[in-house]
């Protein structure tokens, strides 16, 4: 049996801020149980849901040297879906409102307790994993401790990482000076060849220096990571990696999003009777969003973070354009006032085209995905995305930008093969987009059938954690050997 330790600062059904969290919930549950023995470690965060808190069993403690001090560190454990969770407790960083904070070099202090902490715990809980699989900056220093001061030990012999890339817009740093004090980590440690980053220290970086396997959510997005534009300033040390880096898909829960089953819906359909159920959907949320009511408008989807990253610009470009043509557009989401104001501006002037829904709620985004007949995503880059993977199981055709994992995920129809499962451009330029949108209304409002053979692909696609589970195992073989 193959043991292997995910270690992240959130995970599902304990607490979620992100699509990390998703992640950390869902692989486990689709990786093979007889092959190998999943568990995972996050922090108790005092904000948890109180439910979530009433799970969770006291294991031990003991004191641990960190930052020149003796400091607590408290085990509990927790099962949820046949999986064994572990928590680490320090009430000083990890009793705050909410599990992230805004000053950085604080939540370094914090997450380097926990990556000391996590390799600490492992002979207390008695488990030694085969792999520490690790994710996102706040991990990062996992690696890099194990090859320092745990690599003398017995029990930690052997012990492989990864280190996964959710987001690499985030990576953990600070100034070398305050980050060796906290760490405790030799000077020599803080090179260019190892955590240092433009003279700052950097966390993220020192995970993909010392882990054994260097991870990220898509195969296009681990391409994109080693170029200048896409690399975040680390694209040099992914590209000197490129023989240890791969891409692997993020999936989604199949059972949680199902629109033969999903109850947020008026109507629940499936693959075979969505041609007269779907409609009906789209009938009750113009009513319930205050739209123009008919079944024939072509409605445009967008569930997501108001941000720029996200293509909003390109939107607000051709925005007046788009509301010209014969359809309807569904926003919900928050994020930059900018983009926060340009929907609500647009709703007030084309109020019976546009809903600017400036919040969010889990019940209209179902609502969004089983009624609407396109998905729009313009992403400017997109480690993975969840969103087009959610229209492609409900059969709303995607429309998005050719970037990281929504170029791994849709493809472009071909209207003279008639393959495809949605509609792409490639140039991060608003015009380019505004044509592949009206590409996609001549397809909905000509060529029906054509329209309704997109959406039979769509709803056969397979991007479920199965799919997923499967390449991590082949990367958890391969690395145990």
């Amino acid at each position: 049996m193959k043991k292997i330790l995910l270690v992240a600062s959130e995970g599902v059904p304990f607490i979620k801020t992100g699509g990390l969290a998703d992640v950390i919930g869902s692989l486990p549950k689709d990786i093979d149980k007889r092959y190998f023995d999943v568990r995972i470690i996050l922090p108790k965060y005092m904000c948890m849901h109180s439910e979530m808190v009433d799970k969770l069993n006291y294991v031990t403690n003991f004191y641990m040297d960190f930052n020149w001090k003796n400091v607590y560190v408290g085990i509990f454990q927790a099962e949820s879906d046949g999986i064994t969770y572990y928590f680490i407790d320090n009430e000083s960083y990890f009793g705050g409102g909410r599990p992230y904070g805004d000053d950085p070099i604080y939540e370094i202090e914090k997450f380097a307790f926990f990556s000391k902490a996590v390799l600490s715990v492992l002979p207390v809980i008695d488990f030694r994993p085969d792999i520490i699989h690790c994710n996102d900056w706040q991990t990062g220093l996992i690696p890099v401790y194990l090859k320092e001061r745990f690599a003398g030990g017995e029990f930690y012999r052997g012990i492989k990482t990864i280190m996964t890339i959710h987001n690499l817009k985030f990576q953990g740093k600070w100034d070398i000076k305050k980050v060796r004090e906290i760490t405790g980590l030799p000077a020599s440690y803080f090179t260019p060849d190892k955590l240092e980053s433009y003279t700052d220290a950097n966390l993220l970086k020192g995970g993909i220096v010392f882990a054994d396997a260097v991870t990220t959510v898509s195969p296009t997005y681990a391409e994109e990571i080693k170029t200048n534009f896409y690399g975040e300033g680390l694209n040099g040390i992914l590209a000197a990696r490129a023989n240890d880096l791969r891409g692997i898909l993020n999936g989604i829960d199949y059972d949680e999003f199902d629109p033969s089953k999903d109850t947020a819906l008026t109507k629940r359909y499936d693959a075979i009777n969505f041609r007269k159920e779907k409609g009906r959907n789209k009938v009750a949320l113009q009513k319930q969003l205050g739209l123009e009511v008919s079944e024939d408008i072509m409605m445009i989807g967008i569930v997501s973070r108001l941000t720029g990253q996200k293509g909003f610009d390109l939107v607000a470009y051709v925005m007046d354009e788009l509301c010209r043509d014969k359809v309807q557009i569904v926003v919900l989401g928050s994020g930059e006032e900018q983009y926060e104001n340009m929907f609500r501006h647009y709703d007030w002037k084309y109020n019976n085209k546009v809903s600017a829904n400036i919040y969010y709620s889990d019940d209209l985004a179902h609502k969004i995905y089983g009624s609407c007949d396109a998905f729009l995503m313009p992403s400017l880059f997109e480690p993975c995305g969840l969103s087009q993977l959610i229209s492609l199981r409900y059969g709303t055709v995607p429309i998005v930008r050719e970037t990281g994992g929504l170029k791994d995920t849709v493809e472009p129809y071909n209207e003279y093969e008639s393959t495809g499962t949605g509609f792409s451009f490639v140039n991060y330029n608003a015009h380019e987009m505004l044509s592949t949108i009206r590409y996609a209304e001549r397809i909905y409002y000509d060529k029906k059938r054509e329209w309704n053979k997109i959406i039979d692909r769509d709803m056969a696609a397979d991007f479920s954690w199965k799919q997923s589970a499967a390449r991590y195992q082949e990367m958890y073989d391969w690395l145990i050997g």
